[in-house]
């Protein structure tokens, strides 16, 4: 068959995606070029895709589309696992802070802290909202219909009420339980309140600019290899830095102060919750739209209407190439 001549238009499964479409009609071109056997499968398919960002894209969407097939009480036990398990950022800062001085240098040593809930959290693949959640909403940015916002409702519901849950637990069990000195639960509180400190629309801002770390964060992530924890360490360190909300790592600092009476839950969910969470899911898909999908869109419309690209080309007349009909 003459490879300058166009090929008849594809049929596709209206279920498929253009990346799918694409990996598969760039597979049939490969295997009449001789193939490369030797590659991993995953390997192969990031080949075939027309860009290192639509690699990256697809990666996510994957993994977002297994997030949204998981059983709802298995997505809970994990979100709840994950609300503990952030805790630990809650407790080694008060720990930190509760023997460090009161200074620039103690506030930038106690941050460390901040970063351990995290390297747990996604190191064990528990479900934490604003990371695992944020790979979801590429599914439906791919396939945007109303059976696919619905998926992305529950699984964000689902996670969110777990992880909260699992947040307020570690807090009651830390306030409760005799297991840190006065001068830790001291520190608890004083984290607690320096949250506070900021009104409804600070914590709005200030949500947004953490949404946006941690989605950069996801972004990066599979390209870090063996630098995973490093990655994580970095992007949670600068949220802790820069005192920006989180509404997982917040929850157990405020629900400390909560079952300890120095606040209310009004104060919980309107000046603390509800402004967060709104500033965490406009920075983090704010990132996943303009970055993570809108710089591909190109790359798919191309994909859809079957034109090969600038990618396509240079695989075929690229180094190395014998044109076949010569």
């Amino acid at each position: 068959m003459n490879r300058d001549q166009p090929s008849e238009p594809e049929q596709h499964d209206e279920e498929s995606t253009p990346w799918e479409d694409a990996v598969e009609r760039e597979r049939r071109d490969a295997a009449r070029d001789g193939g490369h056997d030797e590659e991993k499968e995953e390997d192969k398919q990031e080949r075939y895709l027309p860009s290192k960002a639509a690699a990256v894209h697809e990666r996510l969407r994957v993994s977002g589309e297994k997030e949204l097939e998981r059983d709802a009480m298995a997505l809970l036990w994990s979100a709840v696992a994950a609300g503990i398990s952030m805790s630990a950022s809650f407790m080694a800062r008060g720990l930190l802070d509760a023997h460090l001085p009161d200074s620039d240098a103690g506030f930038l040593v106690g941050s460390i802290g901040y970063t351990f809930g995290f390297l747990i959290v996604i190191l064990a693949r528990q479900q934490l909202f604003t990371e695992n959640t944020v790979t979801a909403v590429l599914p439906f940015m791919s396939h945007p219909s109303a059976a696919n916002l619905w998926c992305l409702m529950r699984l964000w519901g689902v996670v969110l009420a777990g992880n909260i849950i699992g947040a307020g637990l570690a807090a009651f069990t830390f306030l409760h339980l005799p297991m840190f000195s006065p001068a830790v639960a001291d520190s608890f509180v004083s984290l607690g309140h320096k949250v506070m400190e900021n009104g409804p629309f600070e914590m709005f801002s200030k949500g947004i600019v953490a949404g946006w770390l941690i989605a950069t964060m996801v972004w990066v992530m599979p390209s870090a290899d063996q630098a995973k924890a490093w990655v994580i360490l970095i992007m949670t360190y600068a949220v802790a830095i820069g005192e920006f909300p989180h509404i997982i790592v917040g929850a157990s600092e405020i629900l400390y102060l909560v079952f300890a009476g120095e606040t209310s839950w009004a104060d919980f969910f309107l000046r603390f919750g509800l402004p967060t969470l709104a500033g965490n899911i406009a920075g983090g898909t704010f990132i996943f739209a303009l970055i993570s999908h809108a710089q591909i869109r190109n790359d798919m419309d191309i994909q859809r209407q079957g034109r090969r690209g600038a990618w396509g080309f240079a695989r075929q007349h690229g180094p190395g190439h014998k044109n076949k009909n010569q």
